[in-house]
């Protein structure tokens, strides 16, 4: 296994991304080239970086792709609350992605600051 595969930060990132492609299987045909397709590359981007990010030897590289990874993290949190408020989802499915979206934020933000130290 890789190292980065070895990170919890970025196994709850890929569980994120593993609920994001099953929360938006619902989505109507319309949305697979809109927020369907937005949200599955911006859940693929954050664990993308974080792996990415792992490989680089200096803080400041390191500490660059991961502030991706967050952004990404942003543009899922809002594209979220559009599929709850237009109906794509309802309260029990955007609170589970709202939950394991959390969860990896949370983490996220705790692997950045153990590596600013």
């Amino acid at each position: 296994m890789s190292g980065y595969r070895n990170l919890l930060v970025w196994l709850e990132a890929k569980n994120l991304t593993i609920l994001v492609y099953r929360l938006t299987e619902i989505f109507p045909r319309s949305e697979d080239f809109g927020l369907k397709g937005q949200m599955r590359r911006a859940a693929v981007s954050v664990m993308s970086q974080i792996a990415e990010g792992w490989l680089r030897r200096s803080k400041k590289d390191k500490l660059h792709y991961l502030e991706i990874a967050e952004g990404s993290l942003l543009e899922l949190e809002s594209q979220g609350e559009v599929a709850k408020e237009v109906g794509y989802w309802n309260n029990e499915a955007y609170e589970r992605f709202n939950n394991q979206r959390a969860k990896a934020a949370f983490l996220l933000y705790r692997y950045k600051k153990q590596i600013e130290k």
